[in-house]
């Protein structure tokens, strides 16, 4: 039976989270650094990487949600949840950082975080191994992706850069206590599925 104040809460989460109003439970890391000088194209670059990176993080709410509320083990719960608030703080930093950008969140959240969560349930009502495994996979991708856009922000752009490496060295911690909780290996079709759906999100987050 649904408890009505847990589902108030979890809408408006879920209305926060699509619309790019998160807190931050720790500091920004490109809070003392100050903003380099970029042309309009180079703004404009760094805005729609930062975007796709944003995008990365309402689908981490969603995979982390869906998977928590339907883990059938306690501590594994406890681990989605932390895990969890650790990708909200990343979520709060591309949120600011596009708006010091001049730019927006995407106008596909919502999408981006339906299709995330509906993944993350079926990853969790296939098994915990499993659905750590899961875990284990998205992040290894996301490291992949956020190392490749330290390489593709421009050179003036170091808040961003920032931002991206803590980004990078949280996500594979994320991994690290995925797989140390006995997460399965993800069956290699389906991480090129998740590949394949990944390049669909990056391109079109990039614009949208």
């Amino acid at each position: 039976m649904w408890n009505i104040d847990e589902l108030i809460s979890g809408v408006d989460k879920v209305v926060r989270v699509v619309s790019g109003v998160a807190s931050a439970s720790r500091p920004n890391p490109a809070t003392r650094i100050p903003d380099g000088q970029l042309d309009d194209a180079e703004r404009r670059h760094s805005a729609g990487l930062m975007r796709v990176n944003h995008v990365g993080e309402v689908c981490a709410q969603a995979l982390y949600d869906a998977q928590g509320a339907f883990a059938k083990n306690q501590d594994l719960k406890r681990q989605f949840r932390q895990a969890g608030r650790e990708e909200e703080d990343h979520l709060a930093w591309t949120a600011q950082r596009l708006q010091e950008l001049g730019s927006r969140v995407s106008l596909l959240n919502p999408l981006w975080y339906a299709g995330a969560y509906a993944l993350g349930a079926l990853a969790a009502r296939i098994g915990d191994a499993q659905s750590l495994g899961f875990v284990v996979e998205t992040e290894r991708q996301v490291e992949a992706h956020l190392a490749s856009h330290l390489e593709r922000l421009p050179p003036g752009d170091q808040k961003s850069r920032v931002i991206v490496d803590q980004m990078r060295v949280d996500e594979i911690e994320h991994g690290a206590a995925a797989k140390a909780m006995g997460a399965a290996e993800t069956p290699l079709p389906v991480q090129s599925a998740m590949r394949a759906m990944a390049k669909v999100m990056t391109t079109t987050a990039y614009y949208i």
